[in-house]
């Protein structure tokens, strides 16, 4: 996993001597990853630092997740801080997906701020981009994925998603082989009824193999598209 992280942080620098980053962790198997790769240490020259941000949305009726986390993450030794959601109450607008995701990156934004961090490393990986270039496919008629980094408010804050090159599959291999145990009750309550899951399952409906390839191949499309600087000749790593 290290592997695939490094040749992500590499070819887009993702990450450089000196940052401060804040992990958003929402308590998913991803973002538990990746915050517990980067406190492993990824191949830089230099050192960074990190910082675990939690958005806890119980006061908008998302289940509470505190409680799991927060030892967690006294038993890494890892900074961190609990942010709170809040959404404008406005009953002119439905409490939708995109709005609570809005708001849970708007609070990120903010925590990453207020700590000093200069960086926000989000958990999406090979399949959430695969994913996302079908949505944009079928809703929007436009060719594009998700960036491996993206620059915000003239460059304040960088976005940074070092799972690109990961696959669900290796991110679910290791989380149970740490033991961590993701109850149902702890999930999202619209998560499985939601535009990304229904072409997250209509993709689970290929074989590995398949897979790997519609993966390799939406992402070298994008990457002509966007003219994300990378090796083309090695984009069918996605499928390892």
């Amino acid at each position: 996993m290290l592997k695939s992280i490094n040749r992500a942080v590499r070819e887009f620098n993702l990450i450089v001597d000196g940052d401060r980053i804040a992990v958003g962790v929402s308590g998913g198997k991803d973002s538990r990853v990746l915050l517990d790769m980067l406190l492993r240490g990824v191949d830089i020259p230099g050192t960074y630092s990190v910082v675990a941000v939690h958005v806890d949305g119980t006061e908008v009726g998302l289940p509470n997740l505190v409680p799991t986390l927060e030892p967690w993450f006294r038993e890494l030794g890892v900074e961190y801080d609990i942010a709170p959601l809040t959404v404008p109450d406005d009953e002119s607008l439905p409490m939708d997906c995109f709005r609570c995701t809005f708001n849970r990156r708007k609070a990120l934004f903010f925590a990453a701020e207020r700590l000093g961090c200069n960086k926000v490393a989000l958990g999406h990986h090979a399949d959430d981009a695969a994913v996302t270039t079908l949505m944009n496919i079928g809703y929007t008629g436009q060719l594009n994925t998700l960036e491996p980094r993206r620059d915000f408010f003239a460059g304040r804050v960088t976005v940074i998603r070092p799972l690109i090159y990961t696959t669900e599959k290796e991110i679910a291999r290791y989380a149970h082989a740490q033991g961590w145990v993701f109850p149902p009750e702890l999930a999202c309550p619209r998560a499985a009824d939601t535009r990304r899951a229904k072409f997250e399952r209509f993709l689970a409906t290929f074989k590995d193999k398949e897979r790997a390839q519609i993966r390799a191949n939406l992402w070298q499309l994008c990457q002509r598209i966007e003219r994300i600087p990378t090796d083309f000749s090695s984009s069918a790593d996605l499928a390892d």
